[in-house]
């Protein structure tokens, strides 16, 4: 895409290995594995982590390596280079994979959490997707009681994740994240915030926690859409968040990692495609 053409619309596309993307309707059948992450004029934080998690996906559902290298060549060359969008890639039933490219919402500061009061749900948590329809139900009902979003826990009470984003909080000077496993998102925007803090000697610790244990605590929800987002009320709870000192920094700091998306590299022509000079090898 050239920088000088019009910004395209909202649409869903779909991959075939061998024409590229064409346009689609809203595909159907159960969602396989999703990622998204925020593409603002041309720029992107760390969308090789993307690529990664979302092939490693892939993968496990039987989707040829050829597939996923093509795939994710064709997914960069088609994200516009201007505006603000946050696309979502998919895989649905037979190896069906597709894009849909949307615009960004309204990103928000700050965020108001609702401590999910039941075991968390989901079915497959360690990959998005699967579960993408039960998390925004859950969503919805936490919007419903005032909140932005829930803090979802285990069966025994500790911490896994929100409905969209990967939980960090502060115990004194030390950053604190969920110790890995299957029941977490391996997060990337959550990973680059913890590489930040080794890159400025911050120490890091796993820890296990309730979610009643980082109410005195300055307690961050971390995505690809909105960066860090500090928790300043905590939702049918008579305890008040803690204040957010270092998240703004920390935001700033994260920003300043975005980088432009790489050239785009077009699908080679076909053998025996008449082009401008002359027919291809």
């Amino acid at each position: 895409m050239n920088p000088t053409d019009p910004a395209p619309a909202e649409q869903w596309l779909r991959w075939d290995p061998d024409e590229g993307f064409g346009p689609a309707t809203a595909p159907g059948g159960p969602l396989l594995a999703a990622d998204s992450w925020l593409v603002e004029d041309g720029r992107v934080r760390d969308v090789g982590r993307h690529a990664e998690r979302f092939s490693r996906a892939c993968a496990r559902e039987g989707v040829a390596e050829r597939a996923r290298v093509d795939f994710w060549r064709d997914v960069l060359a088609r994200l516009p280079r201007r505006g603000a969008w946050f696309p979502r890639v998919e895989l649905r039933p037979g190896g069906a994979l597709s894009l849909w490219l949307r615009h960004a919402p309204h990103r928000g500061a700050v965020i108001r959490v609702l401590p999910w009061p039941h075991a968390d749900p989901r079915a497959m948590p360690y990959r998005k997707g699967p579960d993408l329809d039960l998390l925004a139900g859950i969503r919805r009902r936490a919007q419903e009681a005032g909140a932005d979003d829930a803090l979802l826990s285990t069966a025994d009470g500790a911490v896994t994740e929100s409905t969209t984003a990967s939980p960090l909080w502060w115990r004194g000077d030390t950053l604190c994240l969920p110790p890995p496993g299957p029941h977490l998102l391996p997060g990337v925007t959550s990973a680059l915030v913890v590489q930040l803090a080794r890159w400025n000697g911050v120490p890091v610790r796993q820890e296990t926690v309730s979610p009643a244990e980082l109410f005195d605590c300055e307690t961050w929800l971390v995505n690809a859409l909105y960066g860090i987002r500090p928790v300043t009320d905590w939702v049918g709870v008579e305890h008040p968040a803690a204040p957010a000192e270092r998240a703004p920094r920390w935001q700033r700091l994260l920003t300043a990692l975005a980088s432009d998306l790489p050239a785009a590299v077009h699908r080679p022509a076909p053998q025996g495609t008449i082009t401008q000079g002359g027919t291809s090898a």
